[in-house]
């Protein structure tokens, strides 16, 4: 039997695969250890604000004005017409929402179907179709 006309492609691809999961171990490796690292800086840095009078004293008064600026924006919003406005900014914020992910949902749909990574817009320009994927620790409800 000649061993030339063997497909090599199955084990090619449990070889690529093997090697992705190990770039992805080493960079969640990576990635814990400079969250370890970023929050050691992060607390040397809020220990060296926390020990100036200066910064001490201000930060108290901007404080202050922080509630102060509250206050006045709850008693605004208190008006009618603020009120309204408001209640149209947050319903307007998630209708956009739902619109984006029902998107997102398509254009996996539209990529899939076509194989296309572009579509044409309504105006002629064309756009790239980008996935976003992010490592995350399953839920306990998977667990």
């Amino acid at each position: 039997m000649d061993t030339q006309n063997i497909d090599p492609q199955p084990n090619e691809g449990v070889e690529v695969l093997q090697n992705l999961e190990t770039l992805i171990k080493t960079n969640t490796a990576s990635l814990e250890k400079g969250r370890i690292e970023l929050k050691k800086l992060k607390e040397m840095l809020s220990d060296m604000f926390l020990n100036d009078p200066t910064y001490q004293e201000h930060d108290k008064a901007a404080k202050e004005a922080a509630k102060i600026k509250s206050k006045t924006k709850s008693e605004l919003l208190k008006q009618p017409q603020a009120a309204d406005l408001n209640k149209k900014v947050k319903d307007l914020t998630l209708d956009m929402k739902e619109i984006q992910n029902s998107m997102s949902d398509y254009l996996r749909e539209y990529q899939r179907l076509s194989g296309s990574t572009e579509i044409e817009g309504e105006d002629g320009s064309v756009m790239q179709i980008i996935m976003v994927a992010k490592l995350v620790k399953p839920s306990k409800k998977f667990k």
